[in-house]
């Protein structure tokens, strides 16, 4: 039997496209994020009693991918994007019903008017990403520590990041600058590019929109580092405009 669910709020965040978003929440601290609620989701009363709670589920909609349909395998990042593994092995975005889901922090609830919103911690959710649950997340239940992460076991690796002179002129014209700096460095220090690009400085230049910022930048090699440095590899951001 079919099912109509209907986005009970929509997303706010830095990233205004699919290129650069982390791929898991909590990769980039500093950009904070939040929910508007919607219809008779936007209610004080709906979500009376979840500042209790440090985190939240968000369960929503990878609306972008949904008129692309899915596969049963998929190629995860973390295994190059060359080994296949089944759809439902990977948190793969092209799904069957396009369903995601996230654990973040609740910062906060605030009240605008007639609008209320949800304060969150980092999120890994483009900029008006339909929300359809939002749950408490329970510590006991919820947080298992002898789980095992497959082919995910570690972090990802983070290269580091420099600016050039122009973008760093750029970017402290900006009173909240230190913070976007932050995040452009946690954002762009996972190396956004294509999995079978991880590693592999090229001399192409890239560009990812954040908050309303277009930030070019190149991966690079140190070539003054030691030859067995675990990498040598850097990000380079070139230039910061203004949309």
């Amino acid at each position: 039997m079919p099912y109509t669910i209907e986005p009970i709020g929509l997303v706010q965040s830095p990233y205004k496209e699919k290129f650069a978003v982390p791929r898991q929440p909590r990769l980039a601290p500093n950009a904070r994020a939040r929910i508007q609620l919607l219809g008779a989701a936007n209610s004080p009363e709906a979500v009376r009693g979840i500042e209790q709670f440090s985190h939240v589920w968000l369960l929503f909609l990878f609306d972008q991918n949904l008129a692309a349909g899915w596969k049963p395998t998929v190629r995860p990042p973390r295994l190059g994007g060359n080994e296949r593994i089944g759809v439902f092995a990977s948190r793969a975005t092209f799904r069957p019903n396009g369903i995601g889901m996230s654990a973040v922090e609740l910062k906060g609830v605030t009240q605008e008017g007639n609008q209320t919103w949800l304060e969150l911690g980092s999120v890994d959710l483009v900029n008006n990403t339909p929300i359809i649950d939002i749950k408490p997340y329970i510590p006991y239940s919820d947080s298992l520590p002898n789980a095992q992460g497959g082919f995910a076991e570690k972090e990802p690796e983070v290269l580091r990041v420099i600016f050039s002179e122009n973008a760093q002129l750029t970017l402290q014209r900006h009173p909240d600058y230190r913070n976007i700096q932050a995040v452009i460095e946690q954002v762009l220090g996972q190396d956004p590019r294509p999995a079978y690009k991880k590693n592999k400085p090229d001399n192409k230049e890239y560009a990812v929109h954040l908050f309303d910022w277009n930030v070019k930048f190149q991966v690079e090699s140190d070539l003054s580092a030691p030859i067995d440095a675990i990498n040598r590899n850097f990000i380079r951001v070139t230039s910061i405009q203004a949309f």
